[in-house]
């Protein structure tokens, strides 16, 4: 049997109630995976080690269940490896037009160390990955996209600059290797609080979506109001060989833990955030995906980025199928691929991702429906283990979001 196999296995046996989105993401051979620079201390705290997109990350920790770490995160904070994804450096002159010909970002209208959630767009407007793309001032950018896309991203950035810059512009792309950079994502009400004494950056004035540059336990980082839970936190960028030097120096207090894939999955699920290859992929506009506030203001004006036409006409003219959220009360969670049906019994769309909601109790799920059924509380059947269950359109985020957001 196949390394991709035996993880999905491993996942399914040992952590049941795991969303199906996170072992798919399983892949490659064992031989071909990479450990990211905080390998070590996942095993020195009892991290549960699986392939994870080509790298070893933890699912779960020995001292915490993944539903115990879910709720440790809503109500404290925890630290997530997210070594794993890709780190780019952009810089040049002509670097914001040029991230801004393949992605319907305002960079230009951005201030500088503001960040923002963006897409890399197909000539259909389909969605190649999503990103946070940092402008740290008009000639340097700094970008934060998916390992599961590691390579297509790279590619597609690296021809996409050098076809700009044989017209003359100038624009340089370097990525960073996971043996240079790692990353790791701190998240939760008590995050601001653990990172402030070991900090230089002054954490009250880095609102959601800024960056800064700074000192963390004594080692230069680049530090980020963002994360993928629908918390306040922050993902921190650090040398490699200071990871583990960082990572420990926050662990101190009692009011962080580490935590793993399985509690990641859940929160982003809880908090309406998609899983790439589950819920966004090529073959899906942002309007599709109900992300049309991705496309800038002046960008549906000057209409300068890849699929530019096909998605226009559908933010004025509509779509078929509409990304929503979806509740179910009673029985097991929703996963991937299960068939949503109409109360007829018509099938009329299908599960993207699913999971049981720690938070709020009852399971959650995303999918896709009919423009004309996503109305919130519009009734729906989802079929689960050849069993019909009922469910409701129900509106995202799951659980309210606690961005820091200063009024």
């Amino acid at each position: 049997m196949c390394s991709i196999h035996l993880n999905r296995v491993f996942l399914v046996t040992k952590f049941p109630k795991l969303s199906s989105s996170l072992y798919l993401r399983c892949s490659s051979s064992d031989s071909q995976v990479k450990k990211t620079p905080l390998y070590s201390l996942h095993e020195k705290y009892g991290g549960k080690l699986v392939n994870f997109a080509g790298f070893f990350l933890p699912v779960q920790y020995s001292d915490m269940s993944v539903s115990a770490s879910h709720l440790f995160t809503r109500a404290s904070a925890s630290i997530f490896d997210v070594s794993h994804m890709l780190q780019t450096r952009v810089s040049g002159k002509d670097c914001v037009s040029w991230f801004e010909s393949i992605c319907p970002v305002d960079l230009k209208g951005m201030a500088d160390g503001s960040s923002s959630l963006t897409v890399f767009l197909n000539d259909k407007g389909g969605i190649i990955d999503d990103l946070i793309v940092t402008k740290v001032n008009g000639e340097n950018l700094y970008v934060v996209s998916n390992a599961g896309r590691l390579q297509v991203d790279k590619q597609h950035m690296a021809e996409t600059s050098q076809i700009y810059r044989k017209s003359g512009k100038d624009v340089n792309v370097d990525f960073w290797d996971v043996s240079e950079r790692a990353l790791i994502a701190v998240q939760g009400p008590k995050a601001a609080a653990v990172l402030q004494p070991l900090t230089d950056i002054v954490l009250n004035e880095l609102v959601f979506m800024t960056s800064r540059v700074g000192k963390v336990a004594g080692v230069e980082c680049r530090v980020t109001r963002c994360g993928y839970t629908g918390e306040d936190g922050v993902e921190i960028s650090i040398p490699a060989d200071k990871a583990n030097d960082v990572t420990e120096a926050l662990l101190q207090s009692n009011d962080v833990k580490l935590a793993g894939l399985g509690a990641r999955d859940s929160l982003r699920l809880e908090a309406g955030l998609c899983l790439y290859g589950n819920d966004i992929d090529e073959n899906v506009t942002p309007v599709e995906a109900n992300l049309t506030w991705l496309i800038a203001k002046r960008r549906r004006t000057d209409s300068g980025f890849p699929g530019a036409s096909t998605i226009l006409h559908q933010i004025k003219q509509g779509v078929a199928k509409r990304r929503v959220g979806i509740r179910i009360e009673t029985g097991p969670p929703a996963r991937k691929d299960a068939l949503l049906k109409n109360k007829t019994g018509e099938v009329i769309g299908q599960v993207t991702s699913g999971c049981p909601a720690p938070s709020i109790g009852g399971n959650v799920a995303m999918g896709y429906v009919p423009e004309v059924m996503k109305k919130t509380g519009t009734e729906l059947i989802v079929n689960i283990r050849n069993k019909d269950i009922p469910c409701v359109v129900a509106k995202m985020p799951f659980v309210p979001s606690k961005y820091y957001i200063r009024k």
